[in-house]
């Protein structure tokens, strides 16, 4: 593997597909998962719910997102990760149009499952890639751009879904349309992270000639098969980075999905929403550019820490006075952190785990942060419901402050891993600046 980072691409080629493959996080996470709390306000009023409910439906993505963490593995071995990746992308958008289709609480909750579901495959599949990419660029921006993609998908719903008022079906449509969208522009992006060997062997002048062109991917899908099939999952070594990601999955989830409720509550004029919204994606985007040398090179799980600090002072932050400017602050501190933790979770399990353990390691992960995004939203919106949105957020700043004390006192056991004199060389290339 240092062969191949040696005579791989630049790091900027790698970046760049990184980009196209950040449509993945973008159609799961910006469009079919954090969408659904633009729209929260117009569909309590219209549908009669309780924040409880509302919460109920946020629960169900989460739970499809469980159910689509625990069988990823499977899918990879009989797919392979750009086939899973992909066909994920493609059920995303399906969800999303179906979702437009009833107002039946029943068909509301599946549809939201199976977007849950489908952004599972797109984000664990889309995170080994931008691994595998990273490891190859010897940097770690093409995973922290993987992971800011989700700030494209929010801003996507922040300009066009508050103008739409209460046309719940056209802004559900709309949610489908532009994850069809990018399901075909991030198609052949999935290839970028596959068959490492057979790059090498092209960037040697070895490549495959035509006639041997369907055995090399035969080969490189048994690979990497056999490799889904062999990797251990690392978590007791890990085990206060599970516990904080644990508690930050629960909530984290709750802030942005009764954000607009909490603006409407307050009778927040459209633009302010929009404001909002735009400005809190747009800090998701310009995330990587504050946290990806820190998360590559500060110790341990400093970075995890400050990062669940932060943005639990930014959720309390939005509590401590309603006024525009300072949910503004309160929405850019939140959106320049969240989609931090996962990429810093992520470096982690890179440093602790041997390269061929990062598939299983980063599914078992994947679950235990569907556990608790899948219990959050419903037991806030529980509490919201006796007291009022305020509450919403006051979850979202006590568990993530907890989960940064959490986080500060972890120690990673080498155990899990290399240590620093064994190291990899593609894991010690991928977690550098």
């Amino acid at each position: 593997m240092s062969d191949l980072i040696a005579v791989g691409p630049p790091a900027r080629r790698q970046t760049r597909q990184a980009a196209r493959l950040a449509l993945g996080t973008a159609s799961a996470l910006g469009l079919a998962r954090f969408a659904y709390g633009l729209l929260l306000p117009a569909m309590r009023d219209e549908l009669h719910w309780s924040l409880a409910q509302a919460g109920a439906v946020s629960t169900a993505n989460g739970l499809g997102y469980l159910l689509g963490a625990l069988v990823t593995a499977a899918a990879v071995r009989r797919l392979g990760t750009a086939a899973t990746f992909r066909w994920g992308m493609v059920l995303t958008a399906l969800a999303l149009a179906v979702t437009a289709a009833s107002d039946a609480y029943p068909v509301l909750l599946a549809a939201r499952a199976a977007a849950g579901a489908a952004g599972a495959a797109v984000f664990v599949t889309g995170g080994v890639i931008a691994s595998r990419l990273a490891a190859r660029a010897a940097s770690g921006a093409p995973i922290t751009v993987y992971f800011a993609g989700t700030g494209l998908g929010i801003v996507a719903g922040g300009v066009g879904i508050p103008p739409l008022g209460g046309h719940l079906h056209l802004a559900w449509a709309g949610l489908g349309v532009a994850a069809g969208l990018a399901a075909l522009l991030s198609w052949t992006s999935a290839q970028a992270g596959e068959e490492p060997q057979a790059d090498q062997k092209a960037q040697a002048g070895k490549g495959p000639r035509s006639g041997e062109e369907v055995q090399t991917g035969e080969d490189a899908r048994f690979r990497e098969a056999r490799a889904a099939t062999a990797g251990r999952v690392h978590v007791r070594p890990l085990w206060g980075i599970a516990l904080a990601y644990l508690l930050f999955a629960a909530g984290y989830i709750t802030y942005i999905t009764f954000l607009s409720a909490y603006l409407a509550d307050r009778h927040a004029p459209l633009g302010q929403v929009m404001l909002t919204w735009t400005a809190l994606g747009l800090a998701v985007v310009a995330a990587p550019a504050l946290w990806s040398r820190p998360t590559a090179a500060w110790p341990g799980t400093r970075a995890l820490a400050v990062l669940l600090g932060l943005l639990s002072g930014g959720a309390a932050l939005a509590m401590a006075a309603p006024a525009p400017p300072v949910v503004l602050a309160s929405a850019i501190v939140y959106g320049a952190t969240f989609m931090g933790v996962p990429a810093a979770v992520t470096a982690l399990i890179k440093a602790y785990t041997p390269p061929a353990d990062w598939t299983a390691t980063l599914a078992v992960f994947t679950t235990i942060f569907a556990a608790g995004q899948t219990a959050g939203p419903w037991l806030a919106g529980l509490v919201a419901d006796h007291t009022s949105t305020a509450a919403a957020l006051a979850w979202t700043a006590i568990l993530c402050a907890a989960a940064a004390l959490i986080a500060a006192c972890a120690t990673p056991s080498r155990r899990a891993g290399a240590g620093p004199a064994e190291k990899t060389p593609d894991a010690e290339a991928s977690t550098r600046q």
